[in-house]
């Protein structure tokens, strides 16, 4: 019996609300918190006649801190679940803190206005230190480890899929596939989305953030130090079950991080995401018109700032479940030993968009991260992930969590003998 305070009402929000719902054993009180305490009351109405679980809402702008520390002392919660935007997570972790609760989000902190001054010395001190450039990465929230220690709190980072399963899947092979941590070559984590929601260009998840990570220059681990290349720059096609052929590019994605602090001994890690030709010819067309920035502009007397103003007119991806049909498919390929003989193994999810319509009212993207956030705190509350400090998902037992995925709605596949990304 736990009371949880969900921050955030956006589409991840409401598929991880609807799971918790699902588990009222578990869940047995949840406060829905946001900026817009309209959007919480409708959800709560919608769940009510459909689950035990007690709903409440609360208004709070988690920009403030202030303002997460009066309702956290106010709810009394077990757990904080932070599905609010990635700028919020050190000021929701700065109120954990000061009220003595475990925090839990599912991506890693990365500032609103990458231009700031002041962020940018900070930024470039971090950058030369680790290695590459990115400007979302672990070393933010990996500061307050000791401080969570201390108090005997547990923050667990990123528990959506990419960060989240796919780091599980990485603690999965280590511990159940390969010989040992040293006998695990390479790493290639693959993001598929094969949906297609009719729009000339949409994006299905929150624009500001999907649009700078893509547009950010892209890195990968190989033999102890970080390689950095040209955003979209390195190309391949690969057959994705269930989804077909399709093109997908090398990023930077922030479980690369923390993939190599913690099985370093790994010669190869890297990240591929598909990409439509149409969504790449629309992205670089903003990009080079500056609608991707995030520096203020003055517009007839009113500063804007573009990536804002183009986030007010692109659709809603939280619109995008009815119209969106096509499969999901996420997982990573590993090469390795096993019994001390050359081994190849592929663990992945496939995720049919208009299932999860029909389930939740969302499209695949929101449910493949709402889902692990609802299992992620399920790991907290039920004592199974029990390490104090700041930790992200491949640092625990991944069995538990994997059996809570598949029984909850995003079941794992297998395969023995992959095709390899070249």
């Amino acid at each position: 019996m736990s009371k949880v305070l969900i921050i955030g009402c956006g589409g991840v929000a409401s598929v991880a609300i609807h799971k918790c719902c699902q588990v009222p054993e578990v869940f047995t009180e949840i406060c829905i918190a946001s900026r817009t305490k309209a959007k919480c009351d409708k959800l709560a109405a919608e769940l009510a006649p459909k689950t035990t679980t007690k709903i409440t809402t609360a208004q709070v702008d988690a920009d403030h801190v202030d303002e997460v520390i009066a309702l956290i002392k106010s709810y009394q919660p077990d757990l904080v679940m932070n599905i609010a935007l990635p700028y919020q997570d050190l000021t929701i972790m700065d109120a954990c803190l000061a009220c003595g609760v475990n925090y839990m989000d599912t991506a890693n902190y990365e500032p609103e206005n990458t231009d700031d001054p002041e962020w940018r010395a900070i930024y470039e001190k971090r950058c030369k230190e680790a290695g590459f450039s990115a400007y979302f990465d672990y070393s933010w929230q990996w500061a307050y480890a000791k401080k969570f220690e201390e108090a005997g709190l547990t923050a667990l980072l990123g528990s959506g899929f990419d960060p989240g399963v796919t780091q599980a899947y990485c603690a999965y092979a280590k511990k159940h596939e390969f010989d040992t941590i040293d006998t695990i070559d390479t790493i290639d984590i693959l993001d598929c989305n094969g949906g297609d929601h009719g729009y000339a260009f949409a994006t299905n998840f929150n624009p500001e953030i999907n649009l700078r990570e893509v547009s950010a220059p892209g890195s990968y681990w190989e033999n102890g130090h970080w390689v950095e290349i040209p955003a979209m720059s390195i190309k391949r096609e690969y057959h994705f079950d269930q989804v077909g052929q399709k093109d997908m590019y090398l990023l930077h994605h922030e479980e690369i991080e923390s993939l190599a602090k913690n099985i370093p001994e790994a010669k190869r890690i890297r990240f591929f995401m598909t990409f439509g030709q149409s969504y790449l010819d629309h992205m670089r067309c903003l990009e080079d018109v500056g609608m991707l920035s995030t520096t203020p502009v003055n517009f007839n007397g009113q500063e804007i700032v573009p990536i804002q103003f183009l986030k007010a007119l692109l659709p809603d991806p939280a619109s995008l479940g009815p119209r969106t049909k096509g499969k999901t498919n996420i997982g990573c390929i590993f090469t390795g030993k096993k019994d001390g003989k050359e081994k190849t193994y592929y663990i992945y999810n496939v995720c049919d968009h208009q299932e999860c319509y029909k389930e939740v009212g969302s499209q695949a993207i929101s449910y493949t991260t709402g889902v692990p956030a609802m299992c992620g705190a399920l790991m907290l509350l039920t004592g199974k992930w029990t390490t104090k400090g700041v930790h992200t998902v491949e640092e625990f037992d991944p069995d538990p969590y994997l059996d809570a995925l598949d029984k909850y709605g995003l079941p794992r596949s297998e395969s023995h003998a992959p095709a390899l990304v070249d």
